[in-house]
């Protein structure tokens, strides 16, 4: 009877030890997910598919630091990031996809909106800069990588804000320095840099840029007929007369004709410090605002989006977002979309620290929420380089006023439908 006692008594400690540890879930890890949602992510394991092969590397150095704070097994999956689109849609209908994606806009998620999570209720998604958060019929789908902007990057030295304020002003200002033998504005031969970006401040000054885009796609209105397109024909006729055509120049012509004084503004991104601070410039530069119809707000979007895949079990999902959450709220996470990914932050709640102007001018306007936004995102696929780029190729080369410029993209458009 002693044995037998025994052995019930070592049976009866060795149950009870299980059930310690299956409701522990793994412990209140240190340095863990302060945010979830009350699932079990322990011993899972996630994978990530993202399109910016640039921070591949870094990326999976944070994804092994998870791990070996969390014990949760983080695969970051590779890409080549050209088709990267095309990858992501085969896994996800051959049920291979990733717990964690990327998806670039509007036009992407409503592609895959079967497979977009809800992240509303994420604690972390309330730090999301305003109106920087991506949205699928009001539920929150992505979570920006980090923000980016452009406008009018200008020698300080050269030009003052009130300088280009309206039409008139900017029209003035460029008319000044051709007298004095200095590109007033300099645009770039490449399809985005010609047009694309340009394209966005009409459409982004609408009530509702997208449903405008929708109403154009459909028919129901057109760009020759409405007013922000209107003055957009005249903005361009003027940077047509009286700057050197963008056509044979470069983004490094751009950047180095800006840099040695040549243009005393050029149309660019803060992605564009990066080349400028290879130069020796001896004046400060800034960014302002496109003044179509007074526009004052830069022009700032997402390039890429984190989203999770809502086609996964409770677990996994439980597990993708408390990454997330780690990702934007730890000091780890933090540092390295700062430092190790070189982010302008999206997130009202991270420090960017020490930026170059360009990226600080981008950085106070998402976080005041004094932007409008990237239109161009909600662009048909492809339009820009197949369809707009060859319109503004000749305007630039016929004698084309800025109101037939105009009907040209209208006609680009359509067709393009």
């Amino acid at each position: 009877m002693t044995n037998q006692k025994k052995v019930l008594r070592t049976l009866f400690l060795g149950l009870v030890m299980l059930l310690l540890a299956a409701c522990s879930g793994g412990g209140d890890d240190e340095g863990g997910s302060s945010g979830d949602s009350g699932g079990d992510s322990s011993g899972k394991k996630i994978t990530i598919f993202q399109s910016k092969v640039e921070i591949s590397d870094q990326l999976e150095a944070l994804a092994q630091e998870y791990t070996d704070e969390t014990g949760v097994e983080v695969e970051v999956l590779g890409t080549t990031g050209d088709d990267y689109f095309q990858q992501l849609q085969i896994r996800m209908n051959s049920n291979q996809g990733p717990s964690i994606f990327s998806i670039q806009n509007i036009t992407e998620a409503e592609r895959l909106e079967s497979y977009l999570y809800d992240l509303s209720s994420e604690d972390f998604v309330a730090d999301i800069a305003p109106d920087m958060e991506l949205k699928v019929n009001d539920k929150v789908v992505g979570i920006p990588y980090g923000v980016e902007g452009f406008g009018l990057i200008y020698n300080k030295d050269l030009v003052k804000p009130e300088d280009v304020k309206d039409y008139e002003s900017f029209a003035s200002t460029l008319e000044k320095f051709k007298g004095e033998d200095i590109t007033g504005l300099g645009l770039a031969q490449d399809a985005y840099f010609l047009i694309g970006h340009m394209s966005n401040y009409p459409f982004s000054l609408q009530e509702d840029p997208y449903a405008f885009i929708e109403q154009l796609n459909a028919g129901e209105v057109t760009m020759a007929e409405t007013p922000e397109f209107q003055e957009f024909g005249k903005f361009m006729e003027t940077i047509k007369e009286n700057t050197p055509t963008p056509l044979s120049v470069t983004y490094d012509q751009q950047i180095g004709d800006f840099a040695s004084g040549k243009s005393a503004m050029i149309h660019q991104g803060n992605w564009a410090w990066g080349m400028l601070s290879e130069f020796d410039m001896d004046f400060e530069v800034g960014m302002l605002p496109f003044p179509l119809d007074g526009n004052d707000k830069l022009a700032v979007g997402v390039g890429s989006n984190w989203a999770v895949n809502g086609e996964k079990d409770e677990a996994e999902i439980q597990a993708a977002n408390d990454f997330l959450n780690w990702m934007f709220t730890s000091e780890t996470g933090q540092r390295y979309i700062v430092e190790e990914f070189g982010f302008v932050p999206a997130m009202t709640n991270i420090e960017a620290g020490d930026l170059d102007p360009l990226s600080q001018a981008v950085l106070e306007a998402s976080n005041s929420g004094e932007t409008i936004p990237w239109s161009q995102g909600a662009y048909p696929a492809n339009i820009v380089p197949n369809d707009l780029t060859p319109v503004a190729q000749q305007f630039f080369t016929d004698d084309m006023s800025g109101e037939e410029f105009i009907e040209a993209l209208d006609a680009a458009w359509q067709g393009a439908q």
